[in-house]
């Protein structure tokens, strides 16, 4: 399930990258929302506190606050690693 999870995640920060060169910080908000609330679920608490980071910072329109949260989650999957 650990690697579908992070897989879904992956695809969202994609997702965060078209909706960030697109201007739309409503989408923006709305993926990092949803990283919010299932992080915590799948033992990411990290994921949950960068989601609830990225949701704050496109609800105040605060670009240069969801661009440096979006490169944290990037930077933090980067450096997961499943041990099978």
């Amino acid at each position: 399930m650990i690697p579908g999870f992070l897989s879904n995640r992956r695809r969202d920060l994609e997702r965060l990258r078209e909706a960030m060169a697109a201007g739309d910080l409503g989408a923006v908000g709305g993926i990092g929302h949803t990283l919010r609330g299932v992080g915590g679920g799948y033992g990411f608490h990290g994921i949950s506190q960068i989601g609830e980071r990225i949701e704050s910072a496109a609800g105040m329109q605060r670009r240069e606050d969801a661009q440096a949260a979006i490169d944290e989650l990037a930077s933090y999957l980067a450096r997961v690693r499943v041990q099978t």
